[in-house]
């Protein structure tokens, strides 16, 4: 919608906040999204809708509104009409669950499919193979279902298992490269622990995150213990389970979660220090930071706009293009 229009349309009740008011009125504010942007309303005391808002609206439940939609300093709201909770026969009219959550643009069930072909491949440490396949496939569901982050990179359904998948595949080109070119290292480069770090680096975000109407949010252990701990518990106790891995490939494979971010200010509490390490390290990054400058680039804007706003998550203004109307002396 676009600002003052009014409409009928479909969202679903993303949050629902009581407070009151200086003279002690009681009114909720809440929330109303689909799978791109949000809404706010503000359901007074003297609301027609308060005995609703009040007793019936739930979070996480769909509805049909009519109202107009309006954008002030507060940001989008809406001024609701009418309001009813979607029936059955709204699929007649076009009403789905799925176009009110932003979702990746590829099929999940490929690309947990690939994840799981790449690692019967590529790791040829027979253990260690068995550590990453039992790993994805015990969290199957997650995998396929949660963000990367709660914003910024790959934050909507099936963005892990993107970021995952991009991640693995520069891994193994990496691996392949550095592997060939650099032949005297001792120990060599191992591809096996490469790709088994990048299919797992981000492997505690199964737990650090968890997915609510208004958004993907950090679970309490992953606020307070953060995925880079979480999933080196995670691969240390599936290792436990794995008689015959090697102690020194534990190690090194805990190494590169641990230290995937690169830098204590960026979370992790070691920078890569292994050949593997950095590898996956830097394969992360690119793939997070060019997602962030993707997405910027793919927004609709003005073609008099030479540079992007510099509010974006690589805090910079991306260049867009020449504006053809400039004159050439601008």
């Amino acid at each position: 919608m676009a600002p003052n229009q009014s409409g009928d349309f479909f969202a679903v009740l993303a949050s629902r906040e009581q407070s009151q008011t200086r003279d002690g009125k009681p009114y909720y504010r809440v929330a109303f999204r689909d799978a791109k942007r949000s809404a706010t309303s503000m359901i007074w005391s003297d609301h027609g809708q308060f005995p609703d808002c009040s007793e019936k609206w739930k979070v996480g439940e769909f509805y049909k509104l009519r109202g107009k939609y309006t954008e002030n300093s507060y940001g989008p709201q809406i001024e609701i009409e009418r309001i009813r909770p979607v029936e059955d026969a709204d699929a007649e009219q076009g009403f789905s669950p799925d176009d009110f959550f932003e979702v990746s643009r590829y099929d999940r069930e490929e690309m947990f499919e690939e994840l799981i072909s790449i690692a019967q491949e590529q790791i040829t440490e027979q253990p260690l193979q068995r550590l990453v396949v039992e790993l994805l496939t015990e969290h199957a569901d997650t995998v396929k279902r949660h963000a990367a982050a709660a914003r910024n990179h790959h934050a909507f359904m099936g963005g892990y298992l993107e970021h995952t998948l991009s991640v693995t595949r520069t891994a193994v080109f990496l691996a392949d490269k550095y592997g060939a070119y650099y032949t005297r290292m001792q120990p060599p480069l191992s591809k096996s622990l490469v790709v088994a770090g990048a299919i797992l680096h981000d492997i505690g975000k199964v737990e650090e995150l968890k997915f609510k109407p208004e958004g993907w949010e950090y679970t309490p252990r992953g606020r307070l213990v953060g995925h880079i701990f979480i999933g080196r518990d995670i691969v240390l106790n599936k290792a436990a389970t794995i008689p015959d891995i090697n102690p020194e490939t534990v190690l090194r494979l805990e190494h590169i979660i641990i230290s995937h971010q690169g830098l204590p200010e960026w979370g992790s509490p070691i920078s890569p220090s292994t050949p593997e390490a950095l590898l996956v390290h830097y394969a992360d990054d690119m793939d997070a930071k060019f997602h962030e400058l993707a997405a910027e680039l793919e927004k609709v804007a003005p073609s008099e706009m030479e540079f992007t706003d510099y509010r974006n998550p690589l805090r910079r203004r991306l260049f867009r293009g020449l504006n053809p109307d400039k004159s050439n002396t601008d």
